[in-house]
């Protein structure tokens, strides 16, 4: 059974940096896409950052020249770089990883940077 686990989330002052994680891509075969999206309260979830196998990134505006998204191919992970972090960032992080077919989520990581 697929189960991808995010970590790294927590509590950050504005300004500050962590490091998202996201486990479980070794189980899953086809992969075209990895990505970290998220949701803020009373907010739908939204793109944040991708990367396809590829290499090719793409980052919402929001997050642009802030985070940063890689693959260790080695430790079948895909992580997120949050710099420059702003409260606005605050929100359940979610990893997902795309095949020709399926969507595959993890069940979400908070992450809460305060002014």
């Amino acid at each position: 059974q697929v189960q991808l686990v995010e970590s790294g989330g927590g509590l950050v002052q504005a300004g500050g940096s962590l490091r998202l994680s996201c486990a479980g891509l070794g189980s899953i075969f086809g992969i075209n896409e990895m990505g970290w999206y998220r949701q803020a309260p009373g907010k739908q979830r939204e793109l944040v950052a991708t990367v396809t196998t590829g290499g090719r990134t793409t980052y919402a505006d929001s997050v642009k020249g802030r985070f940063t998204i890689s693959r260790d191919t080695a430790k079948n992970t895909v992580s997120l770089q949050m710099n420059s972090a702003k409260p606005e960032d605050t929100a359940v992080y979610y990893c997902r990883v795309s095949t020709a077919s399926y969507w595959y989520w993890g069940r979400g990581t908070q992450v809460t940077v305060s002014s």
